[in-house]
């Protein structure tokens, strides 16, 4: 009887588990790197905790808990600057290969290609599960015709001003330690210390993608979009 009872649960549960699978198959790119994400600001959290606190005695200060330091301009700051520079990277990627190639790269448009392949938005015909600005058209097709660039320079925009915020929080702490005065977000601005934090990641970031672009011209990853075919040329650009 409880075996049957088992099999008719299984039975009832078949859909939803399909459904699972189907929703982690299609979606399991952004699932595992956001899985990554929240993996590493965890570990971040809890290792700069840790460092804080260790600092905090070694000033003779008392240590405090895990959710006191996330409210902290150490941690904010530490957060920041890394997504800062990460979607600065990612924005101008994105636009500069809209005017830009290189030739034999799979991460570029090949320079041979007619320019007005790329674009179908304005063609007859649109198709009903196109998405909905393209079937609207006029100013909101506009705006999403440079959306993504205009999305990732918005985060860039916003880390930006967070790491901003909370480096000059950080920094006037520093300054009352040593007799000085604080300082204001507006004054963090225009000090050494902030851009050493800006361009230290920034650099980082377009010389990796400066080394991918490259690579990619002479290098494969079997099965990967961001590679070309394995027995591709190597001027052949794109996939």
């Amino acid at each position: 009887m409880s075996g049957a009872v088992a099999r008719l649960t299984l039975d009832g549960l078949a859909p939803t588990i399909a459904v699972m699978k189907q929703f982690l198959r299609d979606n399991g790119l952004s699932i595992a790197m956001f899985t990554i994400f929240a993996l590493c600001a965890v570990g971040l959290a809890v290792v700069g905790w840790d460092t804080f606190n260790a600092e905090q005695e070694e000033h003779g200060r008392l240590a405090i808990g895990l959710a006191d330091y996330l409210a902290t301009p150490d941690f904010g700051e530490a957060m920041f600057e890394n997504w800062e520079s990460e979607f600065l990277q990612m924005g101008a990627y994105v636009l500069l290969t809209v005017f830009l190639f290189q030739r034999g790269s799979s991460e570029s448009k090949d320079p041979d290609e007619s320019k007005g392949a790329a674009d179908d938005a304005t063609r007859k015909g649109t198709k009903r599960d196109a998405p909905w600005p393209v079937r609207r058209g006029g100013l909101v097709l506009a705006i999403y015709r440079h959306s993504l660039s205009i999305a990732l320079f918005a985060f860039f925009a916003f880390s930006f001003v967070m790491h901003l915020i909370t480096g000059a929080a950080r920094f006037s702490e520093e300054q009352l330690a040593h007799g000085s005065g604080p300082v204001t977000a507006a004054q963090y601005l225009f000090t050494s210390q902030f851009w050493f934090e800006s361009l230290q990641n920034w650099q980082s970031e377009f010389l990796a993608v400066g080394v991918l672009i490259v690579l990619s011209i002479f290098l494969r990853q079997k099965g990967s979009p961001e590679s070309k075919s394995v027995a591709a040329p190597h001027a052949q650009t794109g996939t």
